[in-house]
């Protein structure tokens, strides 16, 4: 099975996050059938290992995630989702066909000193994030990782270009939620009650009063069951917070409680504040991130350097473990926005992303 044919395979039976078993049973099969040993990991995701030679405790992991989103497909494309309001939205079909490819081309070989892994991980897409999951099984232990490398699609850029940033680069994620409670009452006897309504409101405003370039919040969610003469005893606040670093992370949060507190001194009500944690800040090792920006130039595969991106990604989770690299795989502005209904990369990515990724594992295992 060529890597384009795998990728229109998942494309057609997308699943989602956690729910992966029909797409790690077809990994497992498409694996089996070119004679690389896999297993299952963190349930829905599947593990393969390459042997090289040498010393095999030496490992190299390519990871790709294979979930979907629920999201009605409606690209007009033959390979189109057959599951009624569940696609490939966000390129994770094309992720997985990449690092298949990588595997194929480095078994066929098996050129290498060490342990190549190809990691198929389930549940990118919602906490507690399946790489988390993954890193709670030790699958690598009694090995020297010597990279974690990872790709995401961006439209953005155009078809086979690479992008690239050492250091920090994608944020963080924590889910944020607010429970404020008061006396409420008829709205026209505002003197009786405490006004959930319009705390509710001033807090909104000195939580987004937060932003900054470094730091994202944002509230998406507020319910208030009240009426035009009601002010509800209860308004339920739900938002995000993305920041760059672990320390502003921990700030904010202390901010965030510091806010709410005065907020219910000067309206008179009681503020819960409850953090989900989500997941960590995706920094790139900045040799590996040197070594590949090197390697693009050498095959003269074009590339650029990327800003900040306040997105998330559970990619983050390796990076706190070993040295890791995340980096872009451009499919062409055609292919419209990630995470909409018609969502279309350019297949002719796929072999740039192939080539690209296996050269790398090969310089990591040669450094």
């Amino acid at each position: 099975m060529t890597p384009v044919e795998l990728r229109r395979h998942l494309h057609r039976h997308p699943e989602l996050s956690f729910r992966e078993e029909q797409t790690a049973r077809f990994l497992s099969s498409a694996l089996d059938a070119a004679g690389i040993p896999n297993r299952r990991i963190a349930k829905t995701g599947v593990l393969a290992r390459i042997e090289g030679r040498g010393d095999l405790s030496q490992a190299v992991v390519l990871r790709a995630d294979i979930d979907a989103l629920p999201i009605r497909e409606e690209a007009d494309v033959a390979w189109r989702s057959e599951q009624e309001g569940v696609m490939h939205a966000c390129g994770h079909d094309l992720h997985t066909a990449v690092v298949y490819g990588a595997l194929l081309r480095l078994a066929a070989d098996r050129n290498f000193e060490g342990t190549l892994f190809g990691l198929f991980q389930p549940g990118e897409e919602v906490n507690p994030g399946g790489a988390s999951l993954v890193l709670a099984e030790n699958p690598f232990d009694g090995y020297t990782v010597r990279a974690v490398i990872g790709e995401h699609v961006e439209p953005t850029l155009a078809t086979g270009t690479l992008g690239f940033r050492g250091g920090k680069y994608m944020a963080s994620n924590d889910e944020l939620r607010l429970y404020l409670t008061g006396k409420g009452g008829h709205g026209a006897m505002r003197a009786d009650h405490q006004d959930t309504v319009s705390a509710a409101a001033q807090l909104i405003l000195r939580l987004t009063g937060l932003n900054t370039p470094d730091r994202i919040l944002s509230i998406g969610k507020v319910e208030a069951p009240g009426a035009t003469n009601v002010i509800p005893d209860r308004v339920y606040l739900e938002g995000t917070m993305r920041t760059f670093n672990e320390e502003e992370r921990t700030a904010s949060k202390q901010e965030i409680e510091r806010l709410a507190r005065e907020n219910d001194a000067a309206y008179g009500v009681q503020t819960q504040v409850h953090f989900t944690p989500g997941y960590p800040c995706v920094v790139n090792n900045e040799v590996l991130t040197r070594r590949a920006i090197e390697l693009a130039e050498q095959e003269q595969i074009p590339f650029r350097m990327l800003p900040l991106r306040p997105t998330s990604e559970d990619f983050g989770f390796y990076g706190t473990h070993y040295p890791a690299l995340f980096y872009r795989l451009g499919v062409g502005e055609s292919a419209g926005r990630l995470h909409t209904s018609t969502f279309n990369p350019d297949e002719r990515a796929i072999e740039t992303g192939i080539r690209f990724m296996s050269l790398l594992a090969l310089k990591c295992f040669e450094s």
